[in-house]
């Protein structure tokens, strides 16, 4: 097997393995459902990773790698001012979070709890991997307050991380309530932080 060759084998366990986990959660999905799905036998498995830790943080690795880039792909859209900038980025992840299929599904949202006290190399991944998507957001606001669009009352840095705890919270209730409703408040919320309050 070359290179190129390997590579598409350890990618197609890690995109099966996404839409499972991001369905069921990490700990009731096997590694035996994965490559069964996957078409991969199991030696190739220990081939690309050496555990099921190991295959969590490089499956939390790939997924805040895509997500950020779709961030930037937002963030860098000359056509849009950067308060839409904003606006598209929160109006997306709450059709992320309320989509029918489980895709896209964040699994910032859906494996922060599980895992975070039953493997700390997941953990420590979440926590790169969330601390990145902050700092993005946080440029972007900065950038919203250099331009006079948006008025803060701290800095960017500290408003980018209250927010993003502020998503993460509405999409754990909206879990909970089955319902899109606490995405709303989430949204009124974030535009007063911003200065926004008539933003909608």
């Amino acid at each position: 097997m070359n290179s190129a060759e390997g590579k598409n084998v350890k990618q197609n366990i890690l995109d099966v393995a996404k839409l499972l986990v991001g369905k069921k959660g990490f700990s009731a999905v096997g590694l035996n459902e994965v490559l069964q799905t996957a078409q991969v036998p199991k030696g190739s498995f220990y081939h690309y990773f050496g555990s099921k830790d190991a295959f969590g943080v490089a499956l939390l690795d790939g997924y805040f790698e895509t997500y950020l880039q779709d961030m930037q792909v937002i963030f860098q859209n000359g056509e849009l001012s950067q308060r839409e900038k904003l606006a598209q980025y929160w109006t997306q992840w709450i059709d992320n979070q309320t989509g029918e299929t489980d895709l896209g599904k964040c699994l910032a949202v859906k494996l922060g709890a599980e895992v975070a006290d039953l493997s700390e190399p997941m953990r420590l991944a979440l926590n790169h991997g969330t601390s990145r998507i902050i700092d993005c957001l946080a440029a972007a606001i900065a950038v919203g307050v250099a331009d006079q669009t948006l008025i803060l009352n701290e800095d960017s840095k500290r408003t980018a991380t209250r927010l993003y705890s502020l998503w993460l919270g509405a999409s754990v209730m909206a879990k909970i309530r089955r319902s899109a409703e606490p995405f709303d408040g989430a949204m009124e919320m974030t535009w007063q932080v911003l200065g926004c309050a008539d933003t909608h």
